[in-house]
């Protein structure tokens, strides 16, 4: 009974120890390393895995060591396994602490807050992944190695390396789809096609990457629904990524019109609309016949803005706007059908009628900047070159 009684005694006075040494590094730590930020994620994030750690691991040599009069005992063999067990689990959580707190600082480093975070959404998609995958990583072999403490496990194990190639191949029929999804996953997370918070459109649906993990992808529609996608739909079928390479973004709101709309005047109104809202980012202000068919006039208005959000707010604005203004100050530019009546030679009343004041025309090379996509200002020369081929010729 005395024995079993020094063998309690120990136990305790090893984790009393063992925690008020973890406790003298902790208070060590955050007092000296209040300007570190990685001494301060270790404090905050791995005191508690490291206490539990050094408190089992204490245990379990206090055990090992005062339990000498009781070898060969089942209940000491049964005890110790408990105790392996238990640092084996606790160092494991120890480790993924520690990684997760070194991902953390990484990702201090850069912030997605500031209009151009493109480089900073990308390491934190890498490092997200990488974390999922280490953690992974670490549960697997954490189980395997607990298993191994196992005689029995251990016997078996040649037997199972033996058939390791068949069970290899089965396994990998059956989990097919989850492996494909897994080998997507790492992939979107190094190549860069897709990051956290990327504006991407999919399904027809517009939205902002909000999560992505190793087998699925979490899209945040704009109306705040949610579009769960498996991570080899991004590697397997065509998506639209309007942040692949900047976050500022160009967008349009087309307009069809009459024929006598005055396409300068209303020209002139976009550019006095935008050039009077913070939506606009001061880039891109263009608008331009694209149509002349069906009876109609097509007018596009194309616009620029810092980021997506911004964009759809400015888009609405301007059709809104330009609605309005043609509504109450150009009517006779509203969409209509005609039916004219000619006179017995066909002729028309309006080939007679002259303009009330001349009309300034411009000429057939002239067009304002704001008339042109391709050129007209630093922006549109920049487009007009990234859209002429290596083999082609600037007339």
């Amino acid at each position: 009974m005395q024995n079993y009684l020094e063998t309690a005694v120990a136990a305790l006075v090893a984790a009393a120890v063992a925690l008020f040494l973890v406790e003298v590094v902790h208070r060590l730590t955050r007092r000296f390393g209040r300007r570190s930020q990685l001494l301060t994620e270790l404090t905050d994030h791995a005191h508690r895995p490291f206490q539990v750690a050094g408190t089992v691991l204490a245990v379990q040599f206090a055990v090992r060591f005062s339990t000498g009069y009781a070898v060969g005992e089942s209940w000491r063999r049964l005890l110790l396994h408990l105790l392996v067990l238990g640092v084996i689990a606790t160092l494991a959580w120890l480790v993924a602490a520690l990684l997760v707190v070194v991902e953390d600082t990484a990702l201090a480093r850069f912030r997605v807050d500031v209009p151009d975070n493109r480089h900073a959404r990308r390491v934190r998609t890498q490092v997200v992944m990488l974390r999922r995958l280490t953690i992974a990583v670490i549960v697997i072999l954490t189980v395997g190695v607990m298993l191994m403490t196992f005689p029995s496990v251990r016997g078996i194990g040649a037997g199972v390396l033996t058939s390791a190639g068949v069970v290899g191949v089965v396994a990998a029929l059956a989990a097919q789809s989850l492996l494909g999804n897994v080998f997507a996953g790492v992939q979107l997370a190094f190549s860069d096609a897709v990051r956290l918070d990327d504006v991407v459109v999919v399904e027809g649906e517009w939205g902002r990457i909000e999560e992505l993990t190793l087998s699925y992808v979490v899209v945040q529609i704009w109306d705040d629904r949610r579009l769960i996608l498996p991570t080899s739909y991004f590697t397997s079928k065509p998506f639209q990524n309007w942040t692949r390479t900047e976050s500022a973004v160009l967008g349009t709101a087309e307009f069809d019109v009459d024929w006598a709309v005055p396409v300068q005047t209303m020209r002139e109104e976009l550019r006095r609309l935008v050039e009077g809202t913070e939506l606009w980012d001061g880039r891109v202000c263009v608008l331009q016949v694209t149509d002349a068919t069906g009876g109609m006039v097509r007018i596009r208005a194309l616009v620029s803005a810092a980021d997506a959000g911004s964009l759809w707010d400015l888009r609405c604005l301007v059709r809104e706007h330009l609605v309005t203004w043609i509504r109450d100050n150009r009517p006779t530019a509203m969409p209509r059908v005609r039916t004219e009546l000619g006179d017995s030679t066909s002729n028309l009343p309006w080939q007679w009628v002259q303009p009330r004041r001349p009309v300034r025309r411009l000429s057939d090379t002239e067009a304002p900047d704001d008339a042109r996509v391709f050129g007209g200002s630093d922006d549109g020369d920049a487009r007009s070159e990234a859209f002429v081929g290596p083999e082609e010729t600037r007339p």
